[in-house]
């Protein structure tokens, strides 16, 4: 968020860490829910379908990158999201610079993540200058906090194995 933000009313960003642990709590609530539900209106033969997903989603069974969702990985999206859940609103000028987009990218990126239900655009004027702000949404924090958990799943498990398996540092696998 640039500081002519805070200038125009916008508010300061949220403080580091405030909204995360809410966040990862809220995506794997939403992750066992959506499990229960699909199990409550399949019968029998989906209840273990649904223990199998929450099993996954709580760590165990499937492989960290099968829980990596496309629309949120994305690195630019990504990197939206991340600025995005760190400040009540993100001004445009500011996330392009940022993450090094063109104003086009930047728009098509934001149009992913509004029809995900991920990020709220809204614009309007400081003073005479038209202006758009990103803002994430419930939905989005959610959404990150499961990519960011399967991220470090995925580190947890496999980050060991890339410093066992390389020789002398130079990225080269030994034989």
């Amino acid at each position: 968020m640039s500081g002519s933000d805070s200038d125009h009313g916008r508010g300061p960003a949220t403080p580091p860490g405030a909204d995360e642990a809410a966040g990862a709590a809220e995506a794997r609530a939403a992750d066992a829910g959506a499990a229960r539900a699909r199990a409550a209106g399949a019968g029998e033969a989906s209840a273990a379908e649904a223990s199998a997903a929450e099993a996954s989603a709580a760590g165990t069974g499937a492989h960290p990158a099968t829980a990596l969702d496309e629309t949120v990985h994305h690195r630019h999206r990504l990197g939206i999201l991340t600025i995005a859940s760190r400040a009540r609103q993100a001004d445009f000028g500011y996330l392009r610079e940022t993450l090094g987009l063109t104003s086009g990218n930047l728009s098509t990126h934001l149009t992913v993540l509004e029809d995900a239900g991920l990020v709220r655009v809204e614009k309007g004027y400081a003073g005479r200058r038209p202006r758009t702000w990103v803002s994430i949404t419930r939905q989005g924090r959610a959404a990150l906090a499961a990519e960011m958990d399967a991220l470090a799943r995925l580190v947890r498990e496999h980050g060991a194995e890339l410093d066992t398996d390389t020789a002398g540092g130079n990225g080269e696998r030994s034989s």
